[in-house]
């Protein structure tokens, strides 16, 4: 995902979630319908996470420093997870709160044209938002399912824009349910149900968005498409026979970094494979341009010493051969 791409999907979802929010509490003040607090509350809350997003993706463009050498890219990721907190505690348990308090204490609503309205309104409104990410998703989600594009994005961005589009389009859809039920029977209890369902909707989507975002922030490999460029890359066939092992991880949703132990030949000289060594950096840059922090470390493979598990190049970590020693498990 480019970060214009982020942005733009960021920016309108907060000014729909703006405007969303003022009408709702409108509403609410007219109608004392619990389902409109409720929404509002959410569309609040929502728009402070985008403010969060906005936040961390400024933060992540800081420059490195000695403390911080690889950057500040999972600044991101920080603010990411920070959302679904906010998304949990202040639009989850808030809702489930005000709903218990609407079935306990029922009461009819209101002035009932205002909620009414007003949902139809925010239901325009937030499909807008979530037209606007579901646009700029799809120019980087290639073949993957939607599902395989939350799960597998480096980007937190639009993932989280997207879950929070749909728990809003959703949770609307229950508020005019609920408020629609308890006009049509009288009876307020609706009313709180449908503002219940909202509270366990948020809690839902907040639980996926911090299952997700902890994922990234403990450090996740390139995906499986560009460990193949780079370890294809990396071997010229001349100097550089194969890859030993190698370890990637995402600094940030833009920056990777390739950590690998590679063959040589035994008869090259150190300045040969220091050629090689530059000559595979720039391939693997021109293959995958988000990789650039690479450490490449020379060693000769040996067949014999790798099929016993000595091989001063196995893989740290590797399953154990008989004998209990890590065995290669490099390519």
């Amino acid at each position: 995902m480019s970060a214009s791409g982020g942005t733009k999907a960021i920016v309108a979802a907060l000014a729909a979630n703006l405007a969303i929010a003022v009408a709702k509490f409108v509403a609410f003040l007219f109608s004392g319908s619990s389902s409109m607090l409720a929404e509002s509350v959410h569309s609040l809350a929502d728009s402070g996470n985008q403010g969060l997003l906005l936040l961390g993706g400024k933060k992540a463009k800081r420059e490195a420093t000695p403390q911080h050498p690889f950057g500040y890219g999972r600044e991101r990721y920080i603010y990411a997870f920070l959302v679904s907190i906010v998304l949990f505690s202040v639009g989850g348990m808030f809702a489930i709160y005000e709903g218990y308090e609407k079935i306990k204490h029922p009461h009819e609503i209101e002035a009932w044209y205002w909620p009414v309205g007003v949902l139809v309104f925010a239901i325009i409104a937030e499909s807008f938002s979530f037209r606007t990410a579901i646009t700029e998703s799809n120019q980087t989600r290639g073949k993957l399912t939607w599902t395989q594009f939350v799960r597998r994005a480096k980007a937190p961005e639009l993932p989280v824009v997207l879950l929070e589009d749909l728990g809003a389009l959703v949770g609307l859809i229950l508020a005019l349910a609920g408020v629609g039920l308890a006009l049509g029977t009288g009876n307020g209890v609706w009313d709180g149900i449908g503002t219940l369902c909202i509270g366990i909707l948020l809690i839902v989507i907040a639980i996926v968005l911090a299952a997700e975002t902890k994922s990234l922030l403990l450090g996740e490999a390139a995906g499986t498409e560009d460990v193949d460029k780079i370890q294809a890359a990396v071997v010229d066939g001349d100097t550089v026979t194969r890859v030993i092992h190698m370890r990637t991880l995402h600094l940030g949703p833009e920056e990777l970094l390739v950590a690998a132990k590679i063959a040589v030949r035994a008869e090259e000289s150190a300045a040969e494979v220091a050629e090689a060594i530059n000559a595979a950096e720039k391939r693997i840059r021109a293959a995958v341009p988000i990789a650039r922090v690479i450490y490449l470390e020379p060693d000769i493979y040996d067949e014999r010493a790798a099929a016993a598990g000595t091989n001063p190049g196995k893989a740290p970590g590797g399953p154990a051969s008989p004998e209990g020693t890590p065995t290669e498990s490099g390519h």
